[in-house]
C-alpha cells in the first residue's frame, strides 16, 4: 500500500507540469524568440560574446549575421581550451563536465560542453516531462510502484586538469537528484560499470529480483538485456520476470526494425513505447501521445532551434530558418544554440515536421548517413521503412544492417550493398531482395528514377552477416553499450568495408 501512495503523490506532482507546457504549445514562437535573447544578454561578456558582439544583437537577422552556423571542427580548439580549465569562453558559469561522444562514424571523440544550467533546465527537466507526458495520457500508470530500469553506456568518468568528461549517462548519474536515484535500478555502484558485458551481467544479477515497471535505453542494446533476462531466468517472455511492466523509453535509433522482437518479448496488448529525443547536446523532443509515431519539440529546455533545408545543405555555408518559417513533410538538418554554450551548432540530426500547432517531428536521419553515389538521395527514413515492409511480407527480422554503394566499374552499373545480420533469415532471399527495392521505388522517386531499366542503379545486393558480426565488431572498436551504433548508411564502402573484415565468415546470396 505504501507503494501506491508514493506513486500517486509522485504523479499528481509530475502531472502538474503540463500546464507550464501550456506556455510554449500555446506562443511557440514567442518562447523561442525570447530564449534567443536571454541567452545572447547571458553570453555577451563570454570570449565568444565579445568576438560577435552579442551586445549589438537586437533582432534574429542581425543574430544569423553576426553569428556562423558551425561544426564541431570549428570550436574544438575552444573546447580544449575549456577542458584545460579556462572559463567563460561559451558560457558564464562554470563549465567542468563534458560529454564524450559515442557513436562509430568518426574516430576521434567530441567533448560535447555541459553546463549546469543545461543538466538542471534540459536533460533533468526532460526527465519529468518524459514521465509527466506519460502519466497524463495513462492516468492509471503505476510507474513509481516499482523501479525503472535504466540502460546507460559506458558510466566511468575521467578527471583532466578539474574537468570531467564520459557518456553524458554517466553525467547525468553523477548529478541525478536522489529521487531519480531511489526509483531507478541498477544501483548506482552497477550503473558506473565501465566494462560492458560485465555490467550487462550484473544489471540482470540484480533487476530480476526487483519489481520493474519502466524501461529506458537503446532499442540494440535494450533487447541484448532483456535476452540475457530470459536466458538467465529460463522464462519465455520478459512479463514473467516483470509482470507489473508498462512502459519502454527508446530512443538513439530507429525503432521499426526492433518492433516486432520486443512485441514477441513483451506479450502484453496494452504495454506502451515512447520514443525520446536526446543526444550529448541537450534533449530536444518526446513522444506526448500513446501510440504516435511524431515526437513535441520542446521549446523551454534553453535550446533555441534553427533548420537548413536539406536540399540546399552546404555544411556551415548554409542558410538556416528559424521555427516560424518551417514546413510540413521537408526535410531539415538542425541547428542549436543552447544554455550549454553551443552556438549555432550543426549536431548532425535531420528531421522532417509533421504538425505546425503544435510543433511535432521526427527524425529522418543524419547530415553524412546518406547514399548519394548515384543522385539517388537515399536517406535513413527510407531505408528503414523499406525494411520494414520487406520484413512484413517475408516474416523475417532483422538485429543490424549497413549499406554502402556499389560503385560503378570496368562498365558494370551501380547499385547498393546491403550488409544484413538477420534475427529470422527469409525463406527466399532473392524475394526479399525485390520486395526491398520495390518498396524504395515507391518511396524515394530520385532512387526509382536511377532504377528505371537499370540504367544507373541495378537490383541491391544482400550480404548475409554472420550471428553476432556487428556486436563483435562493436566490442573490437571498444564501443559495446549506451549510444554507440551501427551507421545505417554511408556514401563510402569505408563502414562496410571494415565490419566485413571483421570477419571472414561471410556467405553471399542474391
Amino acid at each position: 500500500m505504501p507503494f501506491q501512495i508514493v506513486n500517486s503523490i509522485i504523479s499528481w506532482f509530475l502531472k502538474k507540469r503540463k500546464h507550464q507546457m501550456e506556455l510554449f504549445l500555446k506562443y511557440p514562437i514567442d518562447v523561442q524568440n525570447e530564449l534567443l535573447f536571454k541567452l545572447i544578454r547571458m553570453a555577451k561578456d563570454t570570449e565568444i560574446g565579445r568576438n560577435y558582439c552579442f551586445s549589438e544583437i537586437n533582432s534574429y537577422s542581425k543574430f544569423t549575421k553576426q553569428v556562423p552556423i558551425q561544426q564541431y571542427e570549428s570550436i574544438e580548439p575552444l573546447i580544449e581550451r575549456n577542458r584545460q580549465g579556462e572559463q567563460n569562453i561559451f558560457w558564464p558559469t562554470p563549465i567542468k563536465w563534458f560529454a564524450k561522444s559515442s557513436g562509430t562514424t568518426n574516430a576521434k571523440s567530441k567533448f560535447i560542453p555541459v553546463s549546469n544550467e543545461a543538466l538542471e533546465d534540459c536533460h533533468f527537466k526532460a526527465g519529468k516531462d518524459m514521465l509527466c507526458l506519460f502519466f497524463n495520457n495513462n492516468p492509471n500508470a503505476e510507474l513509481f510502484t516499482g523501479k525503472g530500469l535504466r540502460l546507460g553506456g559506458s558510466s566511468a568518468m575521467y578527471e583532466d586538469n578539474n574537468s570531467f568528461f564520459g557518456d553524458l549517462s554517466a553525467i547525468i548519474i553523477e548529478n541525478m537528484p536522489f529521487w531519480a536515484d531511489f526509483s531507478s535500478a541498477p544501483k548506482q555502484e552497477v550503473a558506473l560499470m565501465d566494462e560492458w558485458e560485465s555490467k550487462m551481467e550484473a544489471i540482470v544479477d540484480e533487476t530480476i529480483k526487483e519489481n520493474i515497471t519502466s524501461l529506458v535505453g537503446v532499442p540494440s542494446w535494450m533487447l541484448v538485456l532483456l535476452n540475457k533476462v530470459l536466458e538467465k531466468t529460463g522464462k519465455q517472455n520478459i512479463l514473467e520476470v516483470w509482470p507489473n511492466l508498462e512502459v519502454y523509453f527508446h530512443g538513439g535509433v530507429n525503432f521499426n526494425p526492433y518492433r516486432s522482437q520486443f512485441k514477441r518479448l513483451i506479450p502484453k496488448k496494452e504495454f506502451k513505447y515512447y520514443e525520446i529525443y536526446n543526444a550529448s547536446e541537450g534533449f530536444f523532443a518526446i513522444q506526448d501521445r500513446n501510440n504516435s509515431l511524431d515526437l513535441l519539440l520542446m521549446l523551454d529546455y534553453g535550446i533555441f532551434y534553427e533548420f537548413i533545408p536539406t536540399a540546399n545543405f552546404d555544411g556551415e555555408n548554409s542558410v538556416a530558418i528559424p521555427l516560424s518559417e518551417v514546413e510540413l513533410h521537408k526535410n531539415y538538418a538542425v541547428v542549436i544554440t543552447t544554455n550549454g554554450g553551443l552556438w549555432r551548432y550543426l549536431i548532425g540530426d535531420t528531421v522532417k515536421f509533421t504538425s505546425l500547432n503544435p510543433y511535432r517531428i521526427r527524425i529522418t536521419g543524419r547530415t553524412k548517413h546518406f547514399i548519394n553515389a548515384f543522385g539517388e538521395e537515399l536517406i535513413i527514413e527510407n531505408a528503414e521503412e523499406a525494411l520494414k515492409q520487406a520484413c512484413l511480407k517475408t516474416d523475417s527480422e532483422i538485429l543490424e544492417y549497413t549499406v554502402a554503394p556499389i560503385f560503378m566499374n570496368d562498365g558494370q552499373k551501380g547499385s547498393h550493398e546491403w550488409l544484413i545480420e538477420f534475427k529470422k533469415e527469409p525463406k527466399d532471399i532473392h524475394n526479399f531482395t525485390l520486395i526491398l527495392d520495390e518498396a524504395l521505388r515507391a518511396i524515394n522517386s530520385d532512387y526509382d528514377a536511377k532504377r528505371y531499366h537499370n540504367m544507373t542503379l541495378t537490383l541491391p545486393k544482400i550480404t548475409l552477416a554472420k550471428e553476432g558480426l556487428f556486436y563483435n565488431w562493436l566490442k573490437q572498436k571498444n564501443k559495446l553499450g549506451g549510444q554507440h551504433k551501427i551507421p545505417r548508411l554511408s556514401n563510402t564502402r569505408t563502414f562496410l568495408e571494415a565490419i566485413l573484415a571483421a570477419d571472414n565468415s561471410i556467405s553471399y546470396a542474391q
